[in-house]
């Protein structure tokens, strides 16, 4: 039994070592640095650099729109004149827009768009039949109808006015059918620039 006990006991010390020697060790004391040398005493110590400036991104500056010189330097009186805004003509009775008055209001749309300081008054007008009161509800229906589509398009509302002058202002002073059928419509005036 003595054998047996001295090799537990051996044992034990070797154990007993071994967690000492693994046990948590404590990390090395830095030495302090020594202050810089001071290359001249009279002068003052050196400042860090200053932080790097902030990058200035170029401002991109939209391209002005392109106009035509008959159009952008053209008085108002002369605009309507000869003005780039076409009408849409109306069936009897009808403020519907037909799929060629459509056309004709992409086109005008495209115009206002390009001219975006324009702001415009629809006009509606009618033939001479029907009463003044039908006939100025009746144009201000299709003034009314180009607007919203015109609106629909992107325009802003705020550009486009309305007024019915009924069967007022005839186009044509005619009293036949084909003289009806200019007179059924949304005009566009210019009204500024």
């Amino acid at each position: 039994m003595t054998a047996a006990r001295t090799t537990v006991t051996a044992l034990a010390l070797v154990a007993l070592m071994t967690t000492a020697a693994c046990g948590k060790k404590t990390p090395p004391i830095a030495r302090p640095m020594p202050p810089p040398a001071a290359s001249d005493p009279g002068t003052a110590p050196a400042r860090p650099p200053a932080p790097p400036e902030p990058v200035r991104e170029p401002v991109a500056v939209p391209a002005e729109p392109v106009r035509d010189d008959a159009i952008s330097s053209a008085s108002l009186d002369d605009l309507n004149k000869n003005s780039p805004l076409k009408p849409v003509y109306f069936e009897l009775d009808s403020s519907d827009l037909s799929a060629a008055n459509q056309k004709t209001l992409d086109e005008n749309a495209a115009l206002l768009k390009r001219y975006a300081s324009w702001a415009v008054t629809v006009e509606g007008h009618c033939d001479e039949r029907g009463t003044a009161e039908y006939n100025l509800a009746l144009g201000e229906r299709r003034a009314i109808a180009a607007r919203a589509y015109l609106i629909s398009l992107g325009i802003a509302a705020d550009r486009l006015r309305t007024v019915s002058y009924g069967k007022e202002f005839p186009f044509d002073p005619g009293h036949d059918e084909t003289a009806f059928a200019k007179n059924r419509r949304a005009h566009f005036v210019i009204t500024a620039k």
